[in-house]
């Protein structure tokens, strides 16, 4: 017997039973604040040059949100959505 499920995980990626990528976002969005609260001291400090913060945020912050995104029915919310956490976190980067 079979049971059947709204969601599961798949390869590190969260699938929606209808096909839709609510969940894989969200778990995304998720994954790149955590990744972001570990590299914080570097991120946010003073002392470092902006050069480097978005070298940083690009390889490790940055590629945590887009892994897996190629294989999503992406709709406009789900843009504005990934739009929106990175905009958050490069001003919270860029403040001095």
């Amino acid at each position: 017997m079979l049971e059947k499920v709204d969601k599961f995980y798949y390869l590190g990626d969260i699938l929606d039973a209808d096909g839709e990528c609510d969940s894989a976002v969200i778990a995304r969005v998720r994954c790149e604040w955590k990744r972001f609260c570990e590299y914080l001291l570097i991120l946010t400090k003073k002392g470092f040059s902006l050069k480097l913060k978005g070298k940083v945020y690009t390889s490790c912050v940055r590629s945590c949100l887009i892994y897996g995104s190629e294989t999503w029915l992406m709709k406009v919310e789900h843009e504005v959505k990934l739009d929106g956490t990175e905009i958050s976190m490069i001003r919270w980067m860029c403040e001095r």
